[in-house]
């Protein structure tokens, strides 16, 4: 079992490269990007990972904060599970301190949705996390909706958000990161009912 003084790792999932910063597949980075501002870091190539990393601290300064590493894998989506399994090895991470920001098509766009365990719902970062450490981590699921019409949803993913949909994702960038300093501040249901729409 965790305790307070454990570390959590959040994870931010994206691919790597700036052909793919501001696809719909890659909010998780954006999420990530946002919290490394929060808390004042800037992110460095990690030494036993092939991720990028800022440490720091959430929350209220003194005994209730947390500390955190931020983490955006560098080895593209599928296979996120191999740098997320070293950095929770490298810093002593438990499962249960461990969350995923991810993109989710079954959730509507402007949404969020925090959960704890569960299935990959075909999502590839999450399938390679949960096949190397097992399901039982937190997930903040921010909704982008289904491709429209025939649309495949490999390329809807790989897309970057529309024009309507631009105007209001800083926004919700900034929601989703603070979803994820609530649910270190005041666990999953308190975040669950603020955040969960």
């Amino acid at each position: 079992m965790s305790d307070a003084t454990d570390p959590w790792l959040i994870v931010g999932l994206g691919n790597p490269g700036p052909e793919y910063a501001a696809n719909r597949h890659n909010v998780g980075f954006m999420v990530a990007d946002l919290l490394a501002e929060r808390v004042g870091g800037r992110f460095k190539r990690a030494q036993k990972a092939q991720a990028q990393v800022v440490e720091g601290r959430m929350g209220p300064p003194g005994p209730a904060s947390r500390r955190v590493v931020l983490a955006k894998p560098m080895s593209f989506m599928n296979l996120s599970g191999g740098p997320v399994t070293a950095l929770r090895d490298f810093y002593k991470v438990p499962l249960d301190h461990v969350v995923a920001v991810h993109d989710e098509l079954d959730i509507d766009f402007g949404s969020l949705r925090l959960k704890l365990g569960g299935g990959d719902n075909g999502h590839n970062g999450l399938k390679s996390m949960t096949k190397a450490m097992g399901p039982d981590y937190h997930r903040v699921r921010f909704g982008i909706g289904r491709p429209p019409g025939r649309m495949q949803v490999a390329d809807f993913v790989l897309k970057d958000f529309s024009g309507s949909e631009r105007k209001e994702l800083a926004y919700l960038v900034d929601r989703a990161a603070d979803a994820v300093e609530s649910l270190l501040a005041e666990g999953l249901e308190r975040a669950q009912s603020t955040y969960n729409s």
